[in-house]
């Protein structure tokens, strides 16, 4: 590449500062690079060799990277970029400013900037946009003494990232097989061809277009290390390796954690304010809307209040209690659905055992609060009331917390998408309605 566009590596380093070991791992650097205020990131990156960059910066945030992309000057950047694995790479453009991109890729030689496009073109949630390109591929007929020296070759001269498996493919290139390294390692020297050795392998592989979340739980579900991902010709595109997916696990557990309240699923502290304010503010908007409900009731039942204001105490309690009984539901339910493929059977029988679960809990602790609003008030009235307003409200918290991710889910939507939301408005307004509508029927007349 053009040195005019691209300045030596000599005049870009200096040692790193002495707050990290001596050969630190990539992981290591790249926490305490975002420990650093921007200006200091820009500058240590600047201080490393170009190759130790590129890794250090591919354990880092993504929010993180773009910021540092976008700042450094046009030639580093471009050769960081090139050092990059391709689908990190991919992931770190996708997410900067269209026309500095642009430039970022006429910067790069030919094959790198081909590859990264191809990349792109994906969609970032599917298998395509997480797969990695960097993977050996021998023909299936070759001889395992052909393919040894050829795989080696290609592993050093290309600098191939991840020679877990050699992907075997036809002369159109359409995945035929999947060699481990160790049983081609072992194989006894010989004219054996590669396609012998897979003729009763139970392929596995998944669409480009496949949502990443599936190609994850395949994963998990096979323990393999990489899967090979095809498209509809069963042509060889690349892999989905098990890396990536402990970082799809981690970003889909923070994204349902996030959404379950109505923030931003890809929100950062990291993020501009001003976004965080568009993700946030429609969702309190819609809990403004869900609380007029708990409030309406509360209204229907004022005079039942003014007379007893005890009630006005208890009222929390139950709605509390209940809220915390769906949370764990809840929890539990938007757990499975992310983890597991989805089951419509085996999900709503988890809807009964929630239920079941509820009936015991409710039971319990309806009794000890029974017991506790009689020793404090001495009305048995008023704490058999309470005992079966909480109770009828755990059931509904256990209901509600399990079925709503699964009612989501039916719809299209996220399942955990501001379902927190919807809960607390189910769990507070049926919890209102149950103790103030018993107590004006028990203790009122």
């Amino acid at each position: 590449m053009d040195d005019q566009t691209h300045p030596p590596d000599e005049e870009l380093r200096e040692a790193p500062p002495a707050e990290l070991p001596e050969n630190p791992h990539p992981a290591d650097t790249a926490e305490h690079i975002e420990g650093l205020d921007l200006n200091e990131q820009i500058k240590f990156i600047k201080q490393l060799p170009v190759r130790d960059a590129a890794q250090s910066m591919a354990e880092m945030d993504l929010h993180d990277q773009q910021d540092i992309l976008t700042r450094l000057n046009l030639g580093l950047a471009a050769r960081i970029v090139a050092e990059m694995a391709p689908d990190d790479a991919a992931d770190v453009l996708d997410g900067i400013e269209e026309d500095r991109r642009r430039t970022l890729l006429r910067s790069l030689q030919a094959d790198d900037r081909e590859e990264i496009t191809h990349l792109l073109a994906y969609d970032p949630d599917t298998a395509g946009g997480v797969m990695n390109t960097d993977v050996v591929i021998l023909h299936k007929n070759l001889t395992v003494d052909q393919a040894i020296p050829q795989m080696r070759k290609e592993v050093h001269d290309e600098d191939k990232e991840i020679p877990y498996y050699a992907y075997l493919v036809d002369d159109a290139g359409r995945l035929d097989g999947v060699l481990s390294m160790r049983d081609l390692l072992i194989a006894k020297p010989g004219t054996k061809r590669l396609s012998e050795m897979i003729s009763d392998q139970n392929l596995i592989s998944v669409r480009v277009d496949e949502d990443r979340e599936e190609v994850a739980h395949l994963i998990a579900r096979y323990n393999f290390l990489a899967l090979p991902v095809v498209d509809d010709d069963t042509k060889f595109l690349g892999v989905v390796t098990v890396d990536d997916v402990i970082d799809i696990i981690h970003e889909e557990a923070s994204e349902d954690m996030q959404a379950m309240v109505g923030a931003g699923a890809d929100e950062t502290t990291d993020s501009p304010w001003s976004y965080s304010v568009k993700k946030r503010l429609p969702w309190l908007i819609t809990n403004v809307a869900t609380s007029a409900v708990s409030a309406v009731v509360v209204h229907m039942f004022e005079g039942s209040v003014s007379q007893m204001a005890i009630l006005a105490v208890l009222m929390p309690v139950v709605a509390n209690q209940a809220g915390n009984t769906g949370q764990q539901a809840l929890a539990v339910m938007i757990r499975q659905l992310a983890t597991e493929r989805f089951d419509r059977k085996k999900s709503w029988l988890a809807v009964i055992r929630e239920l079941r679960i509820g009936l015991v809990n409710g039971a319990f602790i309806s009794c000890l609060v029974m017991l506790a609003v009689f020793m404090l008030t001495s009305n048995i009235a008023l704490a058999g009331v309470m005992g079966l307003a909480l109770y009828f409200d755990m059931l509904m918290g256990s209901l509600a917390g399990s079925s709503i991710p699964l009612i989501l889910k039916e719809l299209g939507r996220d399942p955990a998408q501001a379902s927190s939301i919807f809960l607390t408005t189910i769990t507070d307004s049926l919890g209102f309605f149950s103790l103030l509508g018993l107590a004006g029927l028990v203790l009122l007349h």
